[in-house]
C-alpha cells in the first residue's frame, strides 16, 4: 500500500489536508502500453542528453538544482495556469497564508502572457489601498522586467521586508501608458469575513476562504441577527465579490451554514472512482431568511462553489456579473525536504451536475455597475477562458466558454448598484420574477 499525503484546495489560497490512497492492484500491460512505456524512456533519455550539454556547454556554469526545479515547473505549467511546483520556501508561505497572516503586499495573481496579472488586491492590504485593480498587469518590478521569470520567481521578488517600499509598473487596458505603484509591504492579516448592519438587513463579505472563513460567517450572522431582531431582519446579503477562492473544506462549510440537506459539489478526476460528493447536514444558520449572493467576474473557484450550490438548491438568488469561471481542483502533493507541486487533479461541479469550468456561474440577476470615466475602457476581468492554456470546458450542453464580465465594486456603498439592488429586493421595494427563488430543489447529478 503506497500513501500519498495531499491538500486540495480550489482557489489561489491552498487547502485542506486528505489523505489519498493508492491500492496495487493486479494489471496486465498491453503491447501499446510496452511501446509507450519505451518511447518515455527515450523521451527521458533526451532530456538527461540536454541537461548534460547545458551543464558543459553553457556559457557560464549553471546551478544543476536550478535547471531541474525549472525543468519541474515547466512541465507543470504546460499543463494548465493553476500547476505548478513549490520550493520548499514557497510551499512554507503557502501553509502560512492558509492560516489568515502572511508578508507581502495583498494581491492574488495569475501569469499571463509572460506578465504578472493581478486577479484581485485583498481588501484593506497595501495593494488594495495603492490602488491596484484585478485586470492589472504588473510588467515590471522595481525597473526590473517581469517577462522571463517563473510565477513563483516574480511573487518572490515582491515578497521583502515589512515597511520597505516596492514599485511596480502597472499596464492597465483602456490608461494609455504603464504607470508606476509605489507599495510599502506589510504584514497581511486577512480578516476573511466583515459584517455590519444595513438597517433591516444582514450584510457579510467573504474576502477569502481561508481557515477563519466559517467561523466569521457563524459569528456574523449571530452578530447581525441580535442586533436588528429576529422581528425586523429581512435577510441576508453575501458578498462574493473579487473573492479568489481558496480552502475547498471552508467552502462546503460556508455552503451548509444555509442548507438543510442535499449536495453541496461533487469533484470528480480522470478515473470514475476518484469522485467524490459533499453533502449537506441539516440546520440552516439563518433559519430561512432570504439570502441574495453577490458575484462578479473576479468571483473564483470557492466562491463559485457557494454560488452555484446555493442557486441549484433554490436557496439563494445570486446578483451580480458572471463569475470567474475556475472549476477545478488542485491538490498539493508535498516532495519531502523538496517542496511540493500543485496538480490540477479534478473538475468539480454544482449540485445539478454543471461544471462551470471556463464559463462561469451566471447571476439570476444580472447588474452592471456604473464605470468611473478613467475605467470605462476597462469594463471586464479576462476570466479563466482568457488564460492562456486553461483547462477546456466539457462543453456537454454546448454551452460556450465565456472570457470575463465585469469586477468593479465602488469604494463608497451609495455608488454600490449591486448592492442597492440587492437592499432594494429584500425590502421589497423592487420587485424580480428571480427574487425571491422558486422552483424544484436542484437534481442529483447524473
Amino acid at each position: 500500500m503506497i500513501r500519498k499525503a495531499s491538500l486540495l484546495l480550489v482557489g489561489t489560497l491552498m487547502g485542506a489536508v486528505a489523505a489519498v490512497t493508492l491500492a496495487q492492484v493486479p494489471f496486465r500491460v498491453s503491447d501499446e502500453a510496452h511501446a509507450a512505456a519505451s518511447d518515455t524512456y527515450r523521451q527521458l533519455n533526451l532530456f538527461g542528453d540536454v541537461f548534460e550539454r547545458v551543464r558543459s556547454d553553457y556559457v557560464e556554469t549553471p546551478d544543476d538544482a536550478e535547471l531541474i526545479e525549472n525543468a519541474i515547473n515547466g512541465m507543470l505549467t504546460s499543463l494548465d495556469p493553476h500547476s505548478s511546483y513549490m520550493s520548499p520556501k514557497s510551499f512554507r508561505d503557502m501553509q502560512v497564508q492558509t492560516r489568515g497572516e502572511f508578508g507581502g503586499l495583498g494581491i492574488e495573481v495569475t501569469m499571463e502572457d509572460g506578465y504578472v496579472k493581478v486577479v484581485t488586491p485583498i481588501d484593506d492590504t497595501p495593494a488594495f489601498k495603492a490602488g491596484v485593480l484585478g485586470g492589472d498587469l504588473i510588467t515590471h518590478i522595481d525597473g526590473e522586467q517581469i517577462q522571463g521569470l517563473t510565477l513563483n520567481e516574480a511573487v518572490e521578488k515582491m515578497r521583502g521586508p515589512v515597511k520597505t517600499d516596492i514599485v511596480v509598473t502597472i499596464r492597465r487596458e483602456g490608461a494609455g501608458e504603464p504607470f508606476d505603484i509605489t507599495i510599502t509591504r506589510d504584514i497581511i492579516r486577512i480578516r476573511s469575513v466583515r459584517w455590519r448592519e444595513e438597517g433591516d438587513v444582514g450584510y457579510i463579505r467573504i474576502t477569502q476562504f481561508n481557515e477563519q472563513t466559517f467561523d466569521g460567517l457563524k459569528k456574523g450572522i449571530e452578530e447581525t441577527s441580535e442586533k436588528i431582531g429576529e422581528d425586523n431582519l429581512k435577510g441576508f446579503i453575501i458578498d462574493l465579490r473579487n473573492n479568489p477562492g481558496g480552502l475547498l473544506d471552508q467552502a462546503i462549510a460556508v455552503s451548509d451554514a444555509f442548507l438543510d440537506r442535499g449536495e453541496i459539489v461533487s469533484t470528480r478526476g480522470r478515473n470514475s472512482d476518484e469522485t467524490q460528493r459533499y453533502n449537506a447536514r441539516s440546520g440552516d444558520l439563518t433559519d430561512g431568511k432570504p439570502v441574495i449572493i453577490l458575484v462578479n467576474g473576479g468571483s473564483a473557484s470557492a466562491s463559485e462553489i457557494v454560488a452555484g450550490a446555493l442557486q441549484d438548491h433554490r436557496r439563494a438568488t445570486v446578483l451580480g456579473t458572471r463569475s470567474f469561471g475556475k472549476g477545478s481542483v488542485q491538490t498539493i502533493i508535498p516532495l519531502g525536504a523538496n517542496g511540493a507541486i500543485r496538480l490540477t487533479t479534478a473538475r468539480y461541479y454544482t449540485p445539478s451536475g454543471t461544471s462551470i469550468q471556463a464559463k462561469g456561474i451566471q447571476p439570476d440577476i444580472e447588474s452592471l455597475q456604473d464605470l468611473p470615466d478613467d475605467m470605462k475602457g476597462r469594463a471586464t476581468t479576462t476570466g479563466e477562458a482568457g488564460l492562456r492554456g486553461h483547462l477546456e470546458s466539457e462543453d456537454k450542453d454546448g454551452e460556450k466558454e465565456q472570457s470575463g464580465s465585469q469586477a468593479y465594486v465602488p469604494a463608497d456603498s451609495k455608488d454600490d448598484k449591486q448592492l442597492n439592488l440587492a437592499l432594494d429586493l429584500l425590502r421589497g421595494t423592487q420587485v424580480n420574477a428571480a427574487f425571491p427563488p422558486v422552483g424544484d430543489a436542484a437534481s442529483a447529478p447524473n
